[in-house]
């Protein structure tokens, strides 16, 4: 490889590991939960143009580690199980629905503003919504994350944490495309991790 073009390679390198670190600094700080509005807001802070590559969602996860390392190893593996804790809670409630706890809180880069992502598995996503509806919980539609718009996507705002439910049909969850990295905890991997030391309740620890 020629040594200007490595060099450039590099530089391209660093300017994104910048933009990383500081979208998972605003991420975490200030509960941003869009994250290319977060990109583009760390390019105005850098002094960089917000048309050039951008790193990707994985960079910034990895940047929200380091985050929580360097600035807050304690309080951070503190919220982190309070946040876990809270999801058996949703288990419970929600296990006519097989959940799985996905997202932040799965992967151990959750920040105090993270929501509790939990897929349940429904022929009807009004099944679910019925159950909530018996239940007193408020819940309202959440912007889908998902290319299809026949996952259905519900928020509860009236929890000691924000909720956002992601319900499959049994085909759906078959077929959804996962990260190779992707971390998903049923209830007993989840159990399993917080009966462990909260300082090593971190799947992403284990790699």
């Amino acid at each position: 490889m020629p040594r200007s073009h490595a060099s450039s390679s590099a530089r391209q390198q660093r300017t994104r590991t910048r933009i990383a670190q500081v979208t998972a600094r605003l991420i975490a700080e200030h509960g941003l939960s869009d994250w290319s509005a977060a990109k583009r807001k760390a390019c105005r802070e850098l002094g960089l143009p917000a048309e050039g590559e951008w790193p990707g969602n994985d960079e910034v996860e990895q940047a929200l580690h380091e985050y929580n390392s360097l600035f807050r190893p304690t309080a951070q593996a503190d919220s982190l199980r309070e946040q876990r804790t809270e999801a058996l809670h949703w288990f419970e409630l929600l296990k006519e629905w097989k959940p799985v706890l996905t997202g932040a809180v799965a992967a151990g880069w959750a920040t105090p503003h993270s929501d509790l992502s939990l897929e349940l598995e429904a022929d009807e996503g009004k099944e679910v919504e019925l159950a909530l509806l018996n239940a007193g919980i408020r819940y309202g539609p959440a912007p889908s994350r998902n290319d299809s718009n026949s996952i259905a996507q519900l928020r509860i705002e009236d929890a000691a944490q924000p909720v956002r439910l992601t319900i499959m049909t049994p085909a759906q969850r078959r077929n959804r495309s996962r990260r190779v990295d992707e971390v998903r905890l049923n209830e007993r991997e989840l159990r399993a991790l917080l009966g462990a030391d909260p300082a090593a309740a971190d799947p992403a620890a284990a790699d």
